[in-house]
């Protein structure tokens, strides 16, 4: 009877852990936006079925119908809108054009490496028929692809967002702990906070023409313009969330830092901090979010490097094919954002001991 029981008995166990492994797992899983393997793992290990299986179709099902619903209303209604372009593309011409952007991108990828194999063996042999001092080494300046555009962008923005990010925390953190210096920024953020990158764009490309004047700067005057635009109007949502986090935290925290006489680093490091963290993400994940939108608009208007200047130069191209590729410029546009808000999310479920999906 024992003998019977203990292969049960294991079994049982494996079950549990199995179990428990895909309960821990789920929280990664949900990061990527994969919650529905957790329903579906419990399934294949013989869990409820009619649970699960309600689970799965509202995280994977319910969503795929809708996307589906969507292609197909935009297929239906696409080509009866003509515009002086043509008529608007369905997502089959979008997908022509996708693709046709990686074969550009593949296309001038060839020529690169083609351009600096050909110098490697100008040089080789300049060196070997002993004229060493006339090799030369240039820059391959082929057109940016779609994808270097796509590049330059994220750096952009993440350089904005980050210079955002330090300049918003310790004013934060300084507003939230000192009700004066609160009082005193509060009219500041009111006034600024709702202005538009249109209005700073123009100043904030006058301001880099005076001040940035070498030949070759460190960095390109195009990405300082985009960049501070997009400091100036991500800056907000950090500031007012690391404020209310900071001022919000419980008061026995911040009676025991006294008690204990700590130092202000060490109070802030070790009570402040940890508590207002949930906050300070939720404006970081904000202030990313309109980092990336005021990003796309400044681009565009100034002609700088990158996915808004993308779009402006096929509006101003007209060709058959502009249309479609603005298309897939927008939902290129959309995904990186989506992707952004998810990476933003991942790095506060890790730093902090709670977070909203």
């Amino acid at each position: 009877m024992t003998a019977m029981a203990d292969p049960q008995l294991a079994k049982s166990e494996r079950k549990e852990r199995f179990f428990t492994n895909i309960n821990k797992a789920d929280k990664y899983v949900s990061l990527l936006g994969l919650a529905w393997l957790t329903p579906l793992l419990k399934m294949i290990g013989g869990d409820d079925l009619r649970s699960n299986g309600k689970e799965i179709w509202r995280l994977l099902g319910v969503p795929l119908v809708a996307i589906f619903i969507f292609l197909g209303a935009w297929g239906i209604l696409a080509p009866k809108v003509v515009t002086s372009l043509g008529a608007v593309p369905g997502p089959v011409q979008v997908w022509e054009q996708f693709k046709n952007l990686n074969t550009d991108h593949a296309r001038q990828r060839d020529k690169e490496t083609a351009f600096y194999e050909r110098q490697d063996a100008r040089n080789a042999k300049l060196v070997a028929d002993g004229n060493a001092d006339k090799v030369k080494y240039r820059t391959f300046t082929g057109a940016p692809t779609y994808y270097d555009q796509i590049w330059t962008s994220l750096k952009t923005v993440f350089f904005g967002f980050l210079v955002a990010t330090a300049i918003a925390i310790p004013l934060g953190i300084a507003g939230g702990l000192s009700p004066l210096v609160g009082a005193g920024m509060n009219p500041i953020i009111q006034i600024f906070k709702p202005v538009s990158p249109l209005a700073w764009l123009p100043i904030v490309t006058m301001v880099v023409s005076a001040t940035v004047t070498s030949a070759e700067p460190l960095l390109a005057k195009s990405f300082l313009v985009s960049a501070i635009t997009v400091t100036l109007c991500s800056i907000w949502p950090t500031l007012i969330n690391t404020t209310l986090g900071v001022a919000s935290i419980d008061k026995d925290l911040v009676n025991v830092g006294k008690v204990l006489k700590l130092g202000t680093w060490t109070k802030i490091t070790k009570l402040v901090l940890p508590s207002a963290l949930p906050l300070i993400f939720t404006g970081l994940r904000l202030s990313l979010g309109v980092g990336w939108m005021v990003l796309i608009a400044a681009e565009m208007l100034a002609q700088n490097p990158g996915l808004g200047k993308f779009v402006w130069d096929e509006f101003q191209n007209g060709s058959s094919q502009s249309l479609a590729k603005i298309m897939v410029a927008v939902l290129t546009i959309g995904i990186i954002g989506y992707l952004l808000d998810r990476l933003m999310y991942a790095l506060q479920s890790m730093l902090t001991f709670s977070a909203d999906r």
